[in-house]
């Protein structure tokens, strides 16, 4: 019977035996070096840390059809956080407020640019209603694009303190869906643009004696005589045009990640899509002064589509007697005095 006991008692502790004989043989030196192999772990973190060097992303294995989910780890993507969270900014802080500042001096010291013989009353055809619908579709395209855009690069710095992070939410929502909807009627506008004014914009030898006298904005009531855009609005359209494509390619991008291939290539279409953009919004401040606060009579072209005769006469006399001539009307520009022999 003693015995017959002692078997039972041992029996029922044999778990717990076997429990601690576990844990010794987890806690072994020997058992750990198996599990851990640090000469194989140490060979491993070397490789990832000279991929780090050297520039190239880490990658892992994916099975869907995503191929860029499988990057782990990107050096190159801090550098482009960092960009687009420090330089960014001042880069479109001084593009525009600079653009902002220098327009102001510029109003006080040269003032708004007036019709010097004043308005005749009579007007002529500037742009027809198709050219203006074209202008307008673009113009408020790019105006909503503008500001929803500048929302991500200064959202969180300007509105977010004002309106709080629910309504900065809110409006940062609907700004992401106009920006991504509106940028197809923007892309079909600088392409009309393109095809109709294509003609009439074609630098010649005419502009550059309108930029050596400045296009006269600085003398009062002398303007270089100019076709029916002057050098000033060539440069605007080709501004347009030019920035109108990069914004285009790049955003064509951004709306759909997986053409770039590659994490770099999208994050390098970013970089292009958010300078140009700040470098075009300050070009299109100085269009849209110039066009309305800047001159007197020039946001008719725009409004009405006519423009005042004198108006015409004195920045565009050559365009003026282009369009007499064609209707038939004799031009009463005022004839070249004739020295006497």
């Amino acid at each position: 019977m003693p015995g017959s006991l002692s078997i039972l008692r041992f029996a029922d502790f044999k778990p717990l035996f076997a429990a601690f004989a576990l844990l010794f043989v987890l806690a072994s030196p020997a058992t750990a070096q198996l599990s851990f192999k640090p000469t194989a772990e140490a060979v491993q973190e070397d490789k990832l840390l000279n991929a780090l060097k050297e520039g190239d992303k880490i990658t892992g294995r994916v099975s869907i059809p995503d191929g860029m989910s499988a990057s782990l780890i990107q050096p190159a993507g801090r550098d482009w956080r960092d960009f687009q969270r420090s330089k960014l900014p001042w880069i479109g802080g001084i593009a525009i407020i600079g653009m902002l500042a220098v327009l102001a001096i510029f109003l006080m010291v040269r003032g708004r640019i007036r019709v010097h013989q004043g308005f005749s009353g009579r007007t002529i055809l500037r742009f027809n209603s198709f050219e203006r619908f074209t202008h307008w579709l673009t113009a408020s395209c790019f105006i909503i694009l503008a500001l929803s855009g500048l929302n991500v690069s200064f959202g969180r710095t300007l509105i977010l303190p004002l309106f709080g992070a629910e309504a900065f939410a809110t409006l940062s929502a609907w700004a992401k869906l106009a920006h991504n909807y509106l940028a197809f009627p923007f892309m079909l506008g600088v392409a009309i643009m393109f095809l109709i004014w294509i003609k009439n914009n074609i630098p010649g030898k005419l502009d550059l004696e309108w930029i050596k006298q400045g296009g006269g904005l600085l003398s009062e009531g002398k303007h270089p005589p100019a076709k029916r855009f002057n050098a000033g609005q060539k440069g605007i359209f080709w501004i347009v045009i030019i920035g109108g494509v990069l914004m285009s390619v790049s955003g064509w991008f951004l709306l759909f990640p997986y053409l770039p291939g590659n994490v770099t290539a999208l994050q390098f279409w970013t970089v292009i899509h958010a300078v140009i953009a700040m470098l075009f919004i300050a070009a299109m401040l100085a269009h849209i002064y110039i066009g309305s606060v800047g001159m007197e009579g020039a946001f008719d072209a725009m409004g009405t589509g006519e423009v005042d005769l004198n108006w015409a006469k004195e920045h565009h006399a050559l365009w003026v007697e282009e369009e007499q001539k064609k209707a038939g009307a004799p031009s009463d520009r005022t004839p070249h005095a004739v020295p006497a022999e």
